[in-house]
């Protein structure tokens, strides 16, 4: 997920250097976008797992999302038992809350870079 999230700054910087260099007249984004993992670990919600982690997950979800918090891919697997809904659901704020941050972190390093 970070590999998503910092290949977005990339992006961003690529087009900038294009936009100087008279490439391009703008940056052809509407939108953030970046990606987090969510797991059950020992029955509790961890966000952003850690290998260790992710290998003892009961439940492990990736979130990629734009910045306004739409889906853009959700991808799930129960590892060792079958999950409810609302476990679904509370991965999914504890995602979209994560997704603000990262996406916070982006906007702070891309500054005047990223017109959005």
């Amino acid at each position: 997920t970070a590999s998503i999230s910092g290949a977005f700054v990339a992006l961003v910087e690529a087009f900038w250097s294009m936009k100087q260099r008279g490439v391009i007249d703008r940056i052809p984004l509407s939108d953030t976008v970046a990606a987090v993992s969510v797991g059950i670990v020992d029955g509790t919600t961890v966000l952003d797992l850690c290998y260790v982690e992710d290998s003892n997950a009961e439940v492990d979800m990736n979130f990629v999302m734009t910045g306004k918090g739409l889906l853009i891919e959700v991808q799930g697997t129960a590892e060792k038992a079958p999950f409810s809904k609302e476990l679904l659901d509370q991965m999914y704020q504890y995602a979209y809350k994560g997704i603000i941050d990262i996406t916070e972190a982006q906007r702070q390093v891309l500054g005047p870079h990223l017109p959005l």
